[in-house]
C-alpha cells in the first residue's frame, strides 16, 4: 500500500509539472499579450458582472491566460501567468509566476481554459512577494462565481475561470503559485529582481505591459 502511495505521488508530481510544462511554451511578452486578451475576454463576458465591478476593489491580481488541465486517473493544471498589484497610483507591471495543482480521480481529456485570481486582501497580496506559496495553505481561495458576494470581505483570493467560452469557477484548494525569477530577470533586465520591486516598490517597468495595465485599469462594471 505504502509503495502504490508513493508511486501515485510521483506519478502526481510528474503530471501537474507536465501540464504547467506544456503551456510554457511562450515567452515571457507573449504571456503579457495572452494575459491583455484573456482580461477582456474574461470581462467582456456576459456573466461576469461581478468580476468586472470588484476588479478595482482588489488589491491584487492574477491572470493565467492558458490553463492547461489535463490527466486521466491523476492529473492536474497548470500554466504561466501574471501578477499585478493595484494602488493609487494604478496597476502595477507583471511579476510572472506558475501556477499548479493537482486532481487525483477520473478526469476527463485535456482542456485549455483562462483563469483570473481577484487577490481581495492585504494577506492574500503579500503572499505575491513570496517564492511560492500554496492556496488554502494561509491564503484562502474560494470560486469566484459561487461565493463571491457572501466571501469577499473573508476571503484572500476568489477564482474565475473561463473554458470553451463558458464562463465559471474553479477549485483550486492545494494549488501553488510559484514565482518565475527567470523571466522577472528576462524581462527588467535585471539580474536577481524579485516580486518586492516589482509589485511593491514598482521601480521596474517594461513598456511591453503598458497594453495590459491599460486593459486592468480599464475593467469596470456598468
Amino acid at each position: 500500500m505504502k509503495l502504490c502511495t508513493m508511486t501515485t505521488h510521483a506519478a502526481a508530481i510528474v503530471a501537474v509539472f507536465g501540464v504547467a510544462a506544456g503551456a510554457a511554451a511562450a515567452g515571457p511578452q507573449d504571456v503579457v499579450d495572452d494575459s491583455v486578451k484573456a482580461l477582456e475576454e474574461l470581462s467582456a463576458d456576459p456573466d461576469t458582472g461581478w468580476f468586472r465591478d470588484n476588479v478595482q476593489k482588489a488589491k491584487a491580481i492574477v491572470i493565467v491566460p492558458s490553463l492547461v488541465k489535463a490527466g486521466f486517473l491523476v492529473g492536474g493544471s497548470g500554466g504561466n501567468g501574471v501578477a499585478m498589484t493595484r494602488s493609487d497610483r494604478g496597476w502595477s507591471h507583471p511579476s510572472f509566476v506558475t501556477l499548479a495543482s493537482l486532481t487525483v480521480g477520473l478526469q476527463g481529456g485535456a482542456q485549455t481554459g483562462q483563469l483570473a485570481l481577484l487577490v481581495m486582501t492585504d494577506r492574500g497580496r503579500d503572499a505575491l512577494f513570496r517564492n511560492k506559496f500554496q492556496l488554502g495553505g494561509g491564503v484562502s481561495v474560494a470560486e469566484g462565481p459561487v461565493e463571491a458576494g457572501a466571501s469577499a470581505a473573508t476571503t484572500d483570493i476568489l477564482a474565475f475561470s473561463r473554458t470553451k467560452g463558458v464562463f465559471g469557477g474553479v477549485a483550486l484548494e492545494g494549488a501553488t503559485i510559484a514565482v518565475r525569477d527567470s523571466w522577472n530577470e528576462e524581462y527588467y533586465g535585471r539580474e536577481g529582481v524579485r516580486p518586492e520591486d516589482i509589485l511593491a516598490a514598482r521601480d521596474q517597468v517594461n513598456p511591453g505591459a503598458e497594453k495590459l495595465r491599460e486593459t486592468a485599469a480599464a475593467v469596470r462594471g456598468p
